[in-house]
C-alpha cells in the first residue's frame, strides 16, 4: 500500500532496457550523443513545433533553470502559494536566478485564478524601483492538489501574464498525467495556449532520473546551455538522459504510463468517495487523491503499513476543512499501483467503519 509518492515507483521496463542498451555504446560526452539528438527531435515532433530542449536529472534543476532564463534577479516569479517551486525546492529558483523573488498566490485546489493574478500583478507596478519587477508566472500542471488547469484556464492566465510583460513557465512534473486527463495535445496545453517554457517531467512517470527543459521559442533559450553547465547539470554521460527520454516518448509510452496511474487514482477515488465518513477534498483529475478521513482511520492505515502523507489544508475551501477529529491525507498512485493495494486500503476502512454510504446520504 505505497501511496506516498510516484517518486517511490520503479523504472518502467522499456526505459530500464534503454539505459542498459546505451551503456554498451561508447558515445560522445555531455549530451553530444545520438540518443540525446533523437530525444530532442522527438520533443519537437510531439509539440508540433521546433523547440529548444535541455535534459537534466532533477525536476528542481529543470524548474530553477527555466525560471532563471525568464526572470531577472530583481524580478518576481508568481506562483501558487503551495507550488513545488515555492514550498519544496529549498530556494533553488531564487538561487539559480540570482535572487528573483517568489511571490505565492492563494487559490482553491492548487490553482491560481485570473482575478488573483491580476490583483497580485497590481501590487508590483512596473517601473517602481523599490519593488521587484514582474518577471515570470509559474503554473504547476498538474497542481499540488492533483487538479488540472484546463485549456481555457491556461490560455487566460497566459494572456494576463503576457499583457503585463511576464513570461510563463509550466512545471510539468506530472505533465503526462495532465495530458491524459485533459485529452489535449501537448501543443494545445502549452505553446498554443501561451506557455513559453515547460519543465517536462519523466521521473515520476517511469524514468530513473530524467527531466527536460523545453523552450517553445529557441531564442529565449540562448543562455540555457551555459546556465545548465554553470549549475553542474550537464552530465558527462549525457546519453543516459537521452536514452531515457527517447524510450519515454517512443510510441506514446509516457502517455500509457500516465494513463495507468490516472486510472488507479480514479479507482481509489471512487472507492473512498463511496465510503461512509470520508470525503474527497478536490476532484481527482490526475494521479493524486486527497481525502479527509477520521484520525482513527489515518492511524489504522499507517499501523497496517500504508504509506502516504498528511497534507496542507490552505487550498481547501473553509467548509471542506478537517474537523477536530479528522485529517487531510494525500494518496498518490503510479504506473505500478496494483488493484490489490487499493482493495487492501479500502478494505481496512470498511472493516473498521462499515460499508458504503447510502445513495441518498449526503457526503
Amino acid at each position: 500500500m505505497n501511496f506516498a509518492s510516484d517518486n517511490a515507483a520503479g523504472v518502467a521496463p522499456e526505459i530500464l532496457e534503454a539505459i542498459a542498451a546505451s551503456s554498451r555504446v561508447n558515445a560522445p560526452a555531455y549530451g553530444e550523443d545520438d540518443y540525446t539528438a533523437r530525444a530532442e527531435a522527438m520533443l519537437s515532433e510531439i509539440f508540433e513545433t521546433r523547440v529548444a530542449a535541455f535534459l537534466v536529472a532533477t525536476g528542481t534543476a529543470a524548474n530553477a533553470l527555466a525560471l532563471s532564463s525568464l526572470a531577472q534577479p530583481w524580478s518576481a516569479v508568481f506562483c501558487h502559494e503551495e507550488a513545488h517551486v515555492h514550498d519544496d525546492e529549498c530556494g533553488a529558483p531564487e538561487f539559480f536566478s540570482g535572487g528573483a523573488k517568489l511571490v505565492g498566490i492563494p487559490g482553491w485546489g492548487g490553482k491560481i485564478t485570473p482575478d488573483e493574478l491580476r490583483e497580485t500583478l497590481d501590487r508590483f507596478p512596473r517601473g517602481l524601483v523599490k519593488s521587484v519587477q514582474p518577471g515570470a508566472l509559474s503554473l504547476s500542471q498538474a497542481t499540488e492538489a492533483g487538479t488540472v488547469y484546463w485549456r481555457g484556464e491556461v490560455g487566460e492566465l497566459c494572456d494576463i501574464a503576457h499583457s503585463a510583460g511576464v513570461g510563463v513557465h509550466m512545471d510539468g512534473a506530472r505533465f503526462g498525467n495532465a495530458i491524459v486527463a485533459s485529452q489535449l495535445s501537448p501543443a494545445d496545453m502549452t505553446w498554443r495556449a501561451g506557455v513559453d517554457a515547460l519543465s517536462l517531467g519523466a521521473t515520476k512517470n517511469g524514468a530513473l532520473a530524467c527531466e527536460a527543459v523545453v523552450f517553445f521559442d529557441p531564442e529565449q533559450a540562448m543562455e540555457l546551455a551555459y546556465r545548465r553547465k554553470r549549475a553542474g547539470h550537464t552530465l558527462s554521460k549525457g546519453r543516459f538522459l537521452g536514452a531515457q527520454m527517447e524510450a519515454y516518448l517512443k510510441d506514446g509510452l509516457w502517455l500509457r504510463l500516465a494513463e495507468r496511474a490516472n486510472h488507479a487514482a480514479q479507482r481509489l477515488s471512487e472507492g473512498l468517495a463511496a465510503a461512509r465518513g470520508l470525503r474527497l477534498a478536490w476532484p481527482t483529475e490526475a494521479n493524486e487523491v486527497f481525502v479527509v478521513a477520521p484520525n482513527a482511520a489515518v492511524d489504522g492505515w499507517r499501523a497496517a503499513g500504508a504509506r502516504f502523507h498528511e497534507w496542507s489544508t490552505r487550498s481547501l475551501a473553509p467548509d471542506q476543512r478537517p474537523g477536530d477529529h479528522e485529517r487531510l491525507v494525500r494518496l498518490v498512485t503510479s504506473f505500478e499501483t496494483q488493484q490489490s493495494e487499493i482493495d487492501q486500503l479500502l478494505g481496512l476502512y470498511h472493516g473498521a467503519y462499515g460499508g458504503r454510504r447510502a445513495v441518498t446520504e449526503a457526503p
